[in-house]
């Protein structure tokens, strides 16, 4: 079968009409939505320029995980090229202490810390600040809200507000954080050279455009439409417009060069390394990372958070484990308390936990008093929480994951409710079905022009997975343990012909599986089905490579 035919298939399949294939597959920085589509816009940065003007001394006030670095760092970045914007000052949540957005612990600080305070500026979070941003305003304090979480029954009272959860157009209405602060930022930038206002250095979009990028993918939002281009673009031109502490970060998280960037650098390299300083640390570690200019400085901070994320991954994995054994089987929802846990890695065990079960029900992981919970889909998560409120001191979050904290001595309580709850809403803690391939293909139909046709189908994420594929009766040959310590497993794949011969082979590997190599072995020449990814591989010579998935 043609390439073309192949990538044709695969489109129909994600129900991309052929009208619309052209712009998908080659997205642009010029169809970027101008800033003034998406309302309030205007009204932020005419009151962030009035302060500048005023000489109101300005905070920025974001979030921990990699979402609310990289919306503090544009927006940081942004009001420094404004004449009375240099002293800009970024402050950011601690999330053991303070939990996430604007809490009274925090504003609390933020007072403290940044005595003078006449404008504050929220990114990625302050759209349910309601009584906080009410203080604020009774002690003088101006507030522009930048956020792109839902709202709840009553808006908060400031200057301006920009959300497109609360009032946007259609191809605006699914942005992150970081991607609400960018056209926040155009629009700063672009009024203040038209006011004679801009200090700034020429190009200063790019570097704003990769952040935003960056926290599109990290925060899980659909790869379609305008955020398709914003990720695209900050791959694209990463490696010459990312913030110097990006590229630093990311040249010690891959450690091995590659021609071009993809998605899974970005949500596998980046983010969950940025996202480890808020969780073990601080929040401002990961932002004075991206803020830095001094490459000594950088490399300091880069090792760090590397050394960072290490450390969250072993805890992550002994959680995980322990979280495991105490999983009960069949019930409509798991609520588990590990109580010497951290809470900072709670949500990504919850994760890792709802994973492992295959769906089905939603998992609560408890650490230190303070959980994490992730949802299939199906059930809202915060629509659980709030009929279970009367054993939570806080909650809240998004339909698939959300944070709370469990009143004193209520575990059990709140277990049982949740239960009750999602059993009554139809939850099934049976695992979901295997999903299939996108569809089936011979050994032949794996050339090095297919692998190429898919990377164009880039970036993959939410709501534009990378495609899958199935291929029927398969033999493996020269079966071998792969890597230093033999983690991972390397196979020939070939198809058996009416007459006996081999009618094809393919390499393929399947990471983190050289386990299957001895089993594999013993079973000589039967036949498999198997599901699998198609790269290009750049070892040797360029060629298409299978990614193993499953074995049947």
């Amino acid at each position: 079968m043609k390439s073309s035919e192949i990538i044709d298939r695969i489109l129909d399949v994600r129900g991309i009409p052929e009208s619309e294939r052209r712009d998908f597959l080659n997205p642009s920085i010029d169809d970027l939505a101008p800033p003034e589509e998406l309302p309030g816009v205007k009204e932020a940065a005419e009151a962030i320029l009035a302060a500048c003007e005023s000489q109101r001394r300005i905070v920025v006030f974001g979030d921990y995980d990699c979402d609310g670095v990289c919306a503090a760092a544009i927006m940081m970045k942004a009001i420094k090229t404004v004449r009375g914007g240099e002293t800009v000052t970024p402050f950011l949540p601690e999330r053991l202490s303070e939990g996430y957005g604007m809490s009274d612990a925090s504003v609390a600080r933020m007072l403290s810390e940044c005595p003078g305070a006449g404008l504050v500026v929220t990114v990625d979070n302050g759209i349910n600040s309601v009584g906080q941003i009410a203080e604020l305003n009774a002690k003088g304090v101006r507030v522009v809200v930048t956020d792109h979480h839902l709202p709840g029954e009553e808006l908060p009272e400031a200057d301006a507000l920009v959300n497109p959860r609360v009032a946007a157009p259609g191809r605006l209405s699914d942005l992150c954080g970081a991607a609400v602060a960018y056209l926040l930022a155009g629009r700063l930038v672009s009024e203040a050279k038209r006011r004679g206002m801009y200090v700034g250095p020429a190009g200063i979009g790019g570097p704003l455009l990769v952040l935003a990028g960056l926290a599109t993918v990290t925060d899980i939002m659909p790869l379609i439409g305008q955020n398709r281009i914003l990720v695209a673009e900050a791959l694209k031109r990463f490696r010459s417009w990312a913030p110097l502490g990006l590229r630093e970060l990311h040249a010690r998280a891959a450690r091995c060069g590659a021609d071009r960037l993809t998605s899974k650098d970005f949500g596998f390299m980046l983010g969950p390394r940025i996202n480890a300083a808020g969780r073990l640390a601080s929040g401002m570690d990961a932002l004075d990372l991206v803020l830095e200019t001094n490459r000594e400085r950088v490399r300091e901070y880069a090792l760090r958070i590397d050394l960072c994320n290490t450390e969250r991954k072993a805890i992550e994995q002994r959680m995980t484990e322990e979280a495991m054994s105490k999983v009960v089987e069949g019930a409509a929802a798991q609520v588990i308390d590990l109580p010497g846990g951290h809470p900072g890695v709670a949500g990504i065990v919850a994760a890792r936990v709802l994973e492992r079960l295959g769906g089905g029900a939603p998992v609560c992981v408890i650490a230190s008093g303070r959980g994490s919970a992730r949802s299939p889909e199906g059930l809202n998560i915060r629509d659980a929480f709030v009929a279970c409120g009367d054993c939570l001191a806080t909650y809240g979050g998004h339909a698939a994951a959300g944070g709370f904290t469990v009143k004193p001595g209520m575990i059990d309580a709140f277990r049982s409710a949740m239960c009750d709850y999602c059993a009554k809403a139809g939850v099934s803690p049976a695992k979901r079905e295997e999903e299939g391939p996108d569809m089936y293909l011979e050994p032949g139909d794996v050339t090095l022009e297919l692998a190429e046709a898919i990377e164009g189908l880039e970036p993959f994420g939410e709501c534009n997975e990378e495609p899958v594929f199935g291929m029927r009766g398969v033999r493996f040959a020269d079966v071998k343990p792969l890597g230093a310590d033999g983690r991972h497993l390397s196979v020939s794949i070939s198809v058996p012909s009416a007459f006996g011969g081999a009618s094809g082979r393919v390499r393929a590997v399947w990471w983190g599986r050289g386990d299957l190599a001895e089993s594999l072995r013993r079973a000589g020449q039967a036949q498999h089905d198997i599901l699998f990814n198609i790269v290009v591989s750049e070892y040797g010579e360029r060629h298409p490579e299978l990614r193993l998935m499953r074995i049947d």
